[in-house]
């Protein structure tokens, strides 16, 4: 079940360079230009991540997959915050909320998720198939 978790991992690291973000005119960006710092989350957690797998901690696999996705989830709310306090300059608040809905998710959060998600299903299948393993002997 390693192999599925590395296949995780090197989806979300893929991810952070895939457009999570779509701006008119402007373009798409990724976890690059949406914020560094961020980006640098991403990658030092991935890279723990790694280490973790590597040397089997389960326990501590789980823990790195839940807090991305919660650094997920924090970066699709603050790109929502951000992109409303972008257009605060606008006089009504329908029009911020018009203007703001313009920027969008791209498909890249799809591959962040889907990562995660095989790490998580490889730690499930990996605790299931050693009991298995007991009862077949």
């Amino acid at each position: 079940m390693k192999n599925l978790q590395l296949i995780g991992l090197f989806l979300v690291v893929a991810g952070s360079f895939l457009p999570l973000v779509h701006i008119p005119i402007v373009g798409n960006w990724n976890y690059w230009k949406v914020d560094n710092t961020l980006a640098m989350a991403v990658w030092g957690f991935s890279l723990l991540m790694l280490v973790f797998i590597l040397i089997d901690k389960s326990k501590f696999v789980k823990i790195m997959a839940f807090l991305m996705i919660l650094l997920f989830v924090f970066t699709i709310v603050a790109i929502k915050l951000k992109s409303l306090d972008y257009f605060s300059f606008l006089p009504f608040k329908s029009w911020q909320s018009t203007f703001a809905g313009i920027v969008k998710l791209s498909w890249g959060w799809f591959i962040e998720f889907l990562g995660v998600t095989l790490i998580l299903i490889a730690l499930r299948k990996n605790r299931i198939e050693p009991q298995r393993h007991k009862n077949l002997h």
